[in-house]
């Protein structure tokens, strides 16, 4: 046992009795944590304070006094210990099931308010008072504990985030979710590490970028849903994501909820105004800091440059799994029609000529290359409305194998360049492990041909500009974006499928995305969905149009050309990277010195 598990506490007579170590005052010094009593509300064994097995001679000092559990706010905590951690801070032997109730609680309702802050709902506050509400049910708790605790938070926060996934199927659901909340387990129990050293709220953002980065690599590719920046598409947070892109948006977001947690778990009415000011006016005022900074970050001005963008939402005839219908070319019919409407609303001055239009991903459903009906249908719309069009289209590659592609369609030379999508959707456009899945699941043959990544960023010549080609999944993916963005795509195009989950929160979750994306890169963003929503989002994140889902619509907005790079453009992914080794550092200096208490060669009993 560690000295920050039973630090400043001994055990004589009887067990249950907990007496202070040799040279506690009997009045605490301000800054200094105090030993204190532990699971006053235990069942059983679990009301047995153990006798310490090391005691550090010059323990780190801390803010706070003394702490008993299972009252209050306290028993949120599990009895909370001074909350400046290091290695005089106490903690229980045992916890009582109240108190273990109380951390069960506290978790559930900050995965609620988190996933509360995410679109449809979009109550971006929410998501640092549910950040400080699972730092409260994680504090002082054992690293074992706390992965437990860590891991039903998570499944409380994305059964309903992810909720959009139940279109594949409830089992492909539950089992997405209960694999992403194990990196939430593997973060809680290292944050119980780090609550031991001081300054501790800076460790934990850190950490959690560090579980936002590991989400959004492993398994099969990665899963970066969900993480907190995107629940801050248009907040005080936002302007963060110019500086160092959405992973200093999500440790902003982490650092603000830690503060607050710090400031609850500290305050001790009994402490003299010193002390208190210390332990809980500062806290409070660094975390009130964090947002209003954000806008202080400088942001790049008009360059005098725009464009003439259409948009096309031709729309589907199904929905779910099967949205795209029975009928052979339906879609691509679909998109081509709204095309044509959009050539002569154009035509009747309805609408300013375009200068470049763009469809969404897969606005048509049959490879324009191999089919000469197809072919000729994409080349008499883009005729009638007569300026360049980015169509999305999916083509074989081969005889077993296809590509989802951006392609530029000239009105006069047909189909030129084109890019194609570099992150694919796994079972969605893919099949990872191929044979064992297709054995044990029938719905995994929907894929059909096995897509191909392609591999070279979207930058693509339409007209006028150089538009920056994003294929619908790949948004949540900084990297991609980024480089897109740094090979000179401007506007920023994200040609977007979410057919199968209309009317779920995936479409305003993506749209959320395009926001913070359009701040981080200074770019406006320009988004075409087959079913919604299609939009366009301005360089500094706010939406100017958008469409409603499950119609046909278009429209021509007026886009800004912008080139001046952003901070975080420039430096790329080292903000996140710093993080990383930062939280990373701090688990395990953590760690190093709970092993050097416990296993101290000076290690004895001390008695008061």
């Amino acid at each position: 046992m560690s000295a920050s598990d039973t630090s400043g506490t001994t055990a004589a007579g009887d067990e249950s009795r907990a007496e202070p170590t040799s040279g506690a005052s009997a009045e605490p010094a301000p800054g200094t944590s105090v030993p204190g009593v532990s699971g006053t509300a235990a069942v059983g064994d679990e009301s047995r304070a153990e006798p310490i097995e090391h005691a550090s001679p010059d323990p780190a000092p801390s803010t706070g006094a003394e702490a008993t559990s299972g009252t209050g706010s306290e028993a949120a905590s599990g009895g909370a210990a001074p909350a400046g951690g290091g290695r005089g801070a106490v903690q229980p032997a045992g916890e009582s099931r109240w108190v273990l109730l109380a951390r069960l609680v506290a978790g559930a309702a900050g995965a609620l308010a988190l996933f509360a802050a995410f679109p449809p709902l979009d109550w971006w506050l929410c998501a640092p008072l549910g950040i400080g509400l699972i730092v409260a049910s994680l504090y002082r708790a054992r690293p074992r504990r706390a992965a437990w605790i860590g891991y039903l938070t998570a499944v409380v926060f994305l059964l309903p985030t992810l909720a959009w996934v139940r279109t594949i199927g409830d089992d492909v659901w539950i089992m997405l979710v209960a694999t992403e909340s194990v990196f939430y387990a593997v973060l809680a129990a290292l944050a119980a590490l780090v609550f031991r050293l001081p300054a501790w709220p800076l460790w934990f953002g850190a950490l959690w970028v560090a579980m936002e980065w590991a989400r959004g690599l492993v398994p099969v590719g990665g899963f970066p849903w969900a993480r907190v920046a995107f629940s801050q598409g248009e907040s005080l947070f936002t302007p963060y994501a110019a500086l160092g892109g959405a992973p200093l948006v999500s440790f902003a977001v982490a650092l603000c909820g830690a503060l607050l947690a710090y400031a609850a778990l500290t305050f001790r009415p009994a402490l003299g105004p010193r002390a208190l000011g210390l332990s809980v006016a500062l806290p409070v005022a660094l975390a009130l800091a964090v947002p209003v900074l954000g806008l202080a970050v400088p942001r790049a001005g008009d360059e005098g440059r725009t464009v003439n963008v259409g948009i096309v939402q031709g729309n589907v005839p199904g929905r779910g799994m099967y949205a795209l219908g029975d009928e052979p070319a339906v879609v691509l019919k679909n998109h081509a029609n709204e095309t044509k409407r959009l050539a002569q609303a154009v035509r009747e001055g309805k609408l300013p000529k375009p200068d470049v239009v763009v469809l969404p991903e897969n606005s048509t459903d049959i490879d324009p290359y191999r089919d000469e009906i197809a072919r000729q249908i994409i080349q008499d719309s883009v005729t009638d409305v007569g300026v360049p069009t980015l169509v999305g289209a999916v083509v074989s590659i081969g005889t077993e194998e296809r590509a989802t592609r951006s392609l530029v369609w000239d009105p006069v030379t047909g189909a030129g360049d084109y890019y194609d999508k570099q992150r694919l959707v796994p079972f969605g456009e893919y099949t990872p492990f191929k044979e064992i899945v297709l054995a044990l699941w029938e719905r995994a043959g929907l894929v059909g041909r096995q897509s191909v990544p392609g591999d070279k960023p979207g930058d693509l010549k339409l007209g006028p500009v150089t538009v920056g080609a994003v294929n619908c999944y790949e948004v949540a993916y900084d990297d991609t974006v980024r480089d897109t963005v740094r090979a000179g795509g401007t506007p920023i195009v994200v040609q977007t499928n979410n057919a199968s989950y209309a009317l779920s929160n995936l479409p305003t979750q993506q749209l959320a995305m395009s926001k913070l994306r359009a701040v981080e890169h200074n770019r406006a963003v320009v988004t075409a969905a087959t079913t919604g929503i299609s939009a366009y989002v301005t360089p500094d994140g706010k939406v100017s149009w958008q469409t409603r889902e499950l119609v046909a619509d278009m429209n021509v907005v007026k886009v800004p050309v912008r080139t001046r790079e952003t901070i975080a453009t420039k430096v790329g992914a080292l903000p996140e990277w710093a993080l990383i080794l930062m939280g990373a550092a701090a688990a395990g200096v953590a760690a190093w010195q709970g092993r050097r208490q416990g296993r101290g060669p000076g290690d004895r009993m001390r008695k008061g």
